[in-house]
């Protein structure tokens, strides 16, 4: 059985892998509710710094003599393989143990509202938005995101109310072990084929998702998924659905966004309506349709929550955005350099569909592919959103936790988008690509590096020269 998180019983927890980016918002979570917190990871970073810095103890390099039976709890993030000394130690002594989403899911229980945003695409950026919604708000909530919100300086803040807000990612269905009481469900596409085998599959874990929310719940989904009847016909919590009405969309939804334009920059505005009430107008400060849509979402929740429309108003004023999306790196020799996180099709497309409002006169694209699985799946798809660009330039792939199966590479991305007849290049190495945008690139061009890999290093090093 799931070992029970209770806050009013302060335990000693550990952390394997406490350096995680959503590891280490967890364990400063549990000490500052007063928690005996310690942990240990291979590297020594500016964030176990920061846990050291709260008086929290860890270890460096992993071994099993660093678990004793003193713990009373142990936390595991995903990457931890069964063979790890400190996990098999934590197994012989019979510690209990949790992985990171089952620990969020326990913790999620101490809070009488606990928010979990979900979709294929989006979570980071709307809980980000929601987020400043509730801190304008006044509801002091405790927040905990998979990114860096320059509104908080990280990506935990903790809260004294009884609200919590986490994004939550369905990759392994790890959203499953939470308890929220609030959900959000941006969309549901095929992404996470190594995991899931088809959107099928996919579409019934978000139902099993929507299926976790009490009576008393409240989920807000987007109108514009299709066969939405299917997902819900099971829930008893409040249904709350939105959409951007558009050439693209037009069906009766709860909260839309109506008459949208976009600024010179490829912000949205366009007109809040409730049903037939028109709420307000909203101004955005992100590029995109799809940030509308987000917006969207994030403000049918925050008005279910009495967040008054001139709170939300100035949080999303406020919000430009989160790290490594469409995120300007600077300009040099006349060139605007932008990096985005985008990785899949659809994100790939929205951010070259955004660029092409921002002003410019070409824009290059440097794309590092995640994965291999992820690139031959959707080889064709990449393509054509890339194609979106005036030129392409490719780096390797990047294997992330994958091996090389030797039959999928940047090469056949190039063959595709060369059936296209578009211009586009692959390099071996990121010098080979900086040496060669430094020389082609000019004067009011616009380069975006691409991918959830390394290779904003491309931008940044091209500032530096």
């Amino acid at each position: 059985t799931m070992y029970n998180l209770d806050f009013k019983k302060k335990i000693h927890v550990y952390f394997i892998g406490i350096g995680g980016i959503s590891m280490s918002g967890m364990a400063e979570l549990l000490h500052s509710e007063g928690f005996t917190v310690t942990g240990s990871d291979r590297l020594n970073t500016d964030i176990t710094k920061h846990l050291e810095s709260l008086g929290i103890t860890i270890f460096y390099g992993e071994s099993a003599q660093n678990i004793t039976k003193d713990y009373d709890l142990i936390v595991y993030t995903a990457a931890v393989q069964p063979d790890n000394p400190e996990f098999m130690q934590a197994k012989a002594f019979d510690i209990p143990m949790l992985s990171r989403a089952e620990l969020v899911g326990q913790v999620m229980k101490n809070y009488e509202t606990a928010l979990a945003v979900s979709g294929t695409h989006g979570k980071t950026t709307t809980t980000s938005m929601l987020s400043m919604m509730m801190l304008e708000g006044n509801l002091d909530p405790t927040i905990s995101v998979g990114g860096i919100l320059k509104a908080i300086h990280g990506n935990i803040r903790i809260g004294k109310s009884s609200n919590f807000i986490t994004e939550a990612c369905e990759y392994t269905d790890s959203f499953l072990n939470f308890h929220p009481t609030r959900s959000i469900i941006l969309n549901i596409e095929a992404e996470h084929l190594d995991y899931f085998k088809d959107l099928n599959q996919i579409r019934q874990s978000f139902k099993t998702f929507i299926n976790l929310l009490p009576s008393h719940g409240t989920l807000v989904i987007n109108g514009e998924i299709e066969n939405i009847d299917e997902l819900v016909d099971e829930t008893k919590c409040k249904v709350i659905t939105y959409g951007v009405i558009d050439e693209k969309f037009n069906q009766p939804v709860t909260y839309s966004a109506r008459n949208l334009t976009y600024s010179e920059y490829g912000c949205g505005n366009y007109d809040l309506y409730k049903d037939d009430e028109k709420l307000g107008s909203i101004e955005l400060c992100i590029v995109g349709r799809h940030n509308v849509s987000n917006s969207v979402a994030a403000i049918a929740m925050a008005l279910d929550m009495g967040i008054s429309i001139n709170q939300i108003q100035d949080a999303l004023y406020q919000f430009t955005g989160t790290h490594r999306r469409f995120e300007l790196k600077g300009t040099k020799n006349g060139v605007t350099i932008i990096d985005d996180y985008a990785h899949h099709p659809t994100e790939i497309a929205a951010c070259l569909e955004g660029a092409k409002r921002y002003p410019h006169k070409e824009v290059w694209c440097t794309f590092q592919p995640h994965t291999y699985t992820r690139t031959k799946k959707f080889l064709k798809e990449f393509a054509s959103a890339l194609s979106l660009a005036d030129h392409i330039v490719l780096a390797k792939i990047y294997a992330a936790r994958e091996e090389d199966p030797g039959d999928i590479s940047s090469e056949d991305l190039k063959n595709e988008l060369l059936k296209l007849n578009k211009d586009v290049y692959f390099f071996q190495t990121f010098d080979e690509i900086e040496d060669f945008l430094v020389n082609n690139c000019t004067n009011g061009d616009m380069l975006i590096t691409m991918g959830a890999g390394n290779i904003v290093t491309v931008g940044e090093n091209i500032l530096k020269k």
